[in-house]
């Protein structure tokens, strides 16, 4: 128990090679038992994917989700399913898909629904919101990332308490006030931003390609630019391809 608090704090606290240093003899042991991936016996597994998705050891991460996600599903194992997905979300995160990342944090999320853990469940939460924030849909990131501060605020856990916080802060949201756009164009400037394009943004809300040219002609005259580029700098700068923690 002491051995496994000690490398659940290492994780906690961001030291991933410690952790991984650590964890390192139980992986090699389930490398013998393919498929064995109970709770009892691989409570470390969701760890260790961390600490090698944030080192860069990208491949060594995927057997071990592999693992958790074909034997949730061979098993309908609520954790397995849960953990897995979000260590699936995490490693497509840190190869720069997105879209397939934030489909996987909801697919945890949705695991979490059948699965009376509130710990792993806030931990997905900070994780989808991570991915949110890098989607540039910082309102959607600010919200969840509320949701999973209080959780661990509840629980009484500090450290993850405080990864959240680190990260709310980079979710600064330009003030609808201050860009004096209404809530539609607010919304069209921010699928803009991210990089879609105008049939992207008219399919994600439902408008024409017209109606989202109309705004977008709006917009660039409110904020008094002229250009893409400049309304992705207006509305915050999209990051390069960072790990889900970043």
């Amino acid at each position: 128990m002491a051995g496994h608090d000690s490398r659940f704090l290492e994780v906690s606290q961001g030291n991933y090679a410690a952790a991984l240093t650590a964890l390192q003899p139980q992986v090699a042991r389930l490398d013998a038992a393919p498929d064995v991936a109970e709770i009892i016996a691989a409570s470390f597994v969701p760890d260790a994917v961390e600490a090698m998705i944030q080192l860069g050891r990208l491949d060594e991460a995927e057997p071990l989700i592999e693992r958790l996600e074909r034997n949730g599903r061979r098993l309908d194992r609520a954790w397995m399913l849960a953990v897995g997905a979000r260590g699936r979300a995490m490693l497509e995160a840190a190869r720069g898909d997105l879209d397939a990342a934030g489909l996987a944090a909801l697919q945890a999320m949705a695991e979490h629904e059948r699965l009376p853990m509130p710990f792993e469940r806030a931990r997905t939460q900070l994780l989808l919101g991570q991915i949110q924030r890098r989607q540039r849909r910082k309102e959607g990131a600010t919200e969840t990332l509320r949701d999973a501060l209080a959780a661990f605020e509840e629980m009484g856990i500090p450290l993850w308490a405080e990864r959240v916080r680190a990260e709310l802060a980079r979710c600064v949201v330009v003030p609808r006030r201050a860009t004096g756009l209404t809530p539609a164009e607010q919304r069209v400037a921010e699928l803009a931003a991210s990089g879609m394009t105008n049939r992207d943004v008219a399919a994600a809300l439902f408008i024409s390609p017209k109606t989202v040219d109309a705004n977008l002609s709006r917009i660039y005259r409110k904020l008094g630019i002229r250009s893409r580029a400049e309304l992705g700098r207006r509305m915050g700068k999209p990051e390069p391809g960072l790990p889900p923690s970043a």
